[in-house]
């Protein structure tokens, strides 16, 4: 009975240091949680279609091309007629009425 105590004790206290032990991970697995690159691009008074690659005869801009060809695009996006509210809204993640800035002249103070 005692001989069985004492096996059971030592494998308990084996078991419990298997658990704690790190498993060693593999090089891949490290570079799947790379964090990503982002890089924000705010114009002001730019319209959809003033850039070339979304059809601007007029404008050529290769280096924001490049960028557009080989990044993530977010086509479902809302923004105010003016700067100021737009850029209360990226800086404080809220929508520009929350953080208080309605137009350009209004609510100058806040930012």
């Amino acid at each position: 009975m005692r001989k069985l105590k004492y096996i059971l004790i030592v494998l308990s206290f084996g078991l419990i240091l298997l658990s704690c032990m790190e498993v060693a991970k593999s090089d891949v697995s490290k570079s799947e949680h790379k964090k990503p690159n982002i890089i924000l691009i705010m114009t002001d008074d730019q319209g959809y279609g003033d850039l070339a690659s979304l059809g601007s005869p007029y404008v050529k801009t290769p280096n924001l091309d490049k960028f557009y060809n080989e990044s993530v695009r977010f086509t479902d996006f809302h923004v105010d007629p003016s700067c100021s509210p737009t850029r209360s809204a990226l800086l404080t993640g809220n929508y520009s009425a929350r953080a208080g800035v309605w137009h350009t002249i209004g609510g100058r103070s806040l930012l």
